[in-house]
């Protein structure tokens, strides 16, 4: 048996009778969240589709792939999102580095996540000089302007730093965001969509536990 098939989704619809509060208002916060505003329809689901390679989805990928090409998105442009998501994959365990360093010194303060820890993540241009250069290659590249604008991406980065939690990443692109002609209001309706689908993706697999449940038709 497929852990993965589509038509597992059909057990959602058991949830308007068991849970039809909450099925309800997370509805209504997904359909809030995908409304037209700072952001277009399009550059919203392109969005998403960035956060569900993040969030490894298989339903929401497929989900907001396909409103994602309805909206308009072409294929350049959803691969050009799922590079700026490997980027930041990549990024947040790269900044992370700061704390393996912290962890080998004596001397370290109790403050985890200090802004200035970022400093240290050059250090690995020492030890790993080589990775760490195809790392600084392969970030920046995904990050320039292509199909995708340099703000959409940036938009798209901080999203997805919003999923992987990495504060640092969150600081850079954020400010890197706003450089680039972003708002506020834009940055807050990215991270809300990076939200609803993080919480999708527990939504649909709700339709997995129903299925390892056994509960009948």
């Amino acid at each position: 048996m497929s852990l993965y098939e589509k038509g597992t989704l059909r057990h959602l619809a058991k949830l308007n009778e068991w849970t039809p509060e909450q099925a309800q208002a997370f509805d209504q916060f997904n359909s809030a969240v995908f409304e037209e505003g700072a952001l277009s329809l399009k550059e919203k689901e392109i969005i998403a589709v960035a956060v569900a390679y993040a969030t490894k989805c298989p339903y929401c990928l497929d989900i907001h792939t396909k409103k994602a090409k309805q909206a308009g998105a072409s294929l350049q442009e959803l691969a050009e999102a799922g590079f700026v998501s490997a980027a930041l994959e990549a990024g947040g365990a790269v900044a992370h580095s700061s704390h393996m360093q912290a962890a080998l010194d004596e001397e370290q303060d109790d403050i985890l996540y200090k802004r200035s820890n970022r400093n240290k993540v050059g250090n690995l241009s020492k030890w790993a000089g080589k990775g760490f250069k195809a790392y600084q290659q392969f970030s920046a590249t995904a990050l320039k302007a292509g199909k995708l604008s340099a703000k959409l991406k940036e938009l798209i980065a901080v999203a997805v730093a919003h999923i992987t939690e990495c504060p640092y990443c969150i600081d850079v692109h954020s400010k890197n965001a706003e450089k680039a002609g972003a708002t506020k209001e834009q940055l807050s309706e990215a991270i809300l969509v990076a939200a609803a689908v993080a919480a999708g993706g527990a939504y649909t697999h709700i339709a997995n536990m129903i299925e390892s449940y056994g509960a009948e038709e």
